[in-house]
């Protein structure tokens, strides 16, 4: 009996210290230093609008989105947001979020991202819950796919009442902009001009909708991939451009394979950086 209590109390200590030395996760500044969760938090929840760089598919990502969001609204009024609704689809969710319709509802009106039920749902259900708004910021990937095969001159022939989901027309668009420039680079010239016109456009709707639906004294919180708000560029540009007085904190999601000293390559891409284990595994 003895043995087996002392078994018990042996693994009751080295467990915690194993787990210690396997984390999931390790938060940094912009500058690679270690930041305490609460540090970020206090930081983050006194600015006008936080983007959140996620990864799609990193579980991570998702539980610090809502961990962040509950802890925010603790202290603010909030306002939320999203890349993975596109604007056309805002009537559906304003009347999930007003329970006119079911989640069944929901899914058959609006395009849902696969991974919606398991990342995505905690985030529009919390909204639910409290009364908070919710705003489908992404241009409906149609028009996005048009800019990749024509250039923007393709959106002068959607009709007028289409164009309410886009940010208006023209947008200002930086071709030097290093962000886009590397995404030119990266497919070796195959896509011509257009790829990163294609982005531009769900940058700039996307920051166009952040404007619209946010609320003075209020804290956006916006949903997106982390290309979209890496380097202070993509939404960020778009934003600034806009409102240079708006304050912005950003957030992003990197991944290492080893996460307590966070690579040179990862140092300054947002505010805060989420370091995330490489092995962790992916929700699809």
């Amino acid at each position: 009996m003895k043995k087996i209590v002392l078994c018990i109390i042996s693994l009751s200590i080295i467990l915690p210290a194993l787990a210690q030395h396997e984390p999931a996760y390790v938060l940094y500044n912009s500058k690679g230093k270690k930041v305490p969760y609460k540090k970020m938090i206090r930081s983050v929840q006194g600015k006008d609008v936080v983007l959140f760089g996620e990864f799609h598919n990193n579980p991570i990502s998702h539980w610090l989105e809502l961990e962040v969001t509950k802890d925010c609204h603790q202290f603010r009024d909030l306002v939320l947001g999203a890349e993975m609704f596109e604007q056309d689809n805002q009537t559906a969710l304003d009347l999930y979020l007003q329970d006119t319709i079911s989640a069944k509802g929901l899914d058959s009106s609006a395009r849902l991202w696969k991974n919606y039920p398991t990342d995505y749902a905690p985030l529009v259900n919390f909204a639910k819950e409290n009364k908070i708004p919710f705003a489908a910021t992404n241009v409906p990937r149609r028009y996005a796919s048009m800019i990749f095969h024509g250039g923007f001159e393709a959106l002068d022939t959607i009709p007028a009442i289409e164009k309410a989901w886009i940010a208006p027309l023209p947008i200002a668009y930086d071709p030097e902009l290093p962000g886009y420039k590397k995404m030119l680079e990266m497919m070796d010239g195959h896509s011509g001009e257009n790829l990163p016109k294609a982005q531009a456009i769900k940058d700039a709707t996307m920051a166009h909708f952040i404007l619209k639906y946010y609320k003075p004294g209020s804290l956006f919180i916006h949903y997106n991939g982390a290309y979209h708000s890496d380097n202070y560029e993509g939404i960020v540009w778009y934003l600034k451009k806009q409102k240079p007085m708006l304050h912005i904190a950003t957030i992003t999601t990197v991944s290492q394979k080893n996460i307590l000293h966070l690579l040179k390559e990862n140092k300054n891409r947002a505010d805060f950086i989420i370091c995330v284990d490489e092995d962790m595994t992916t929700t699809y």
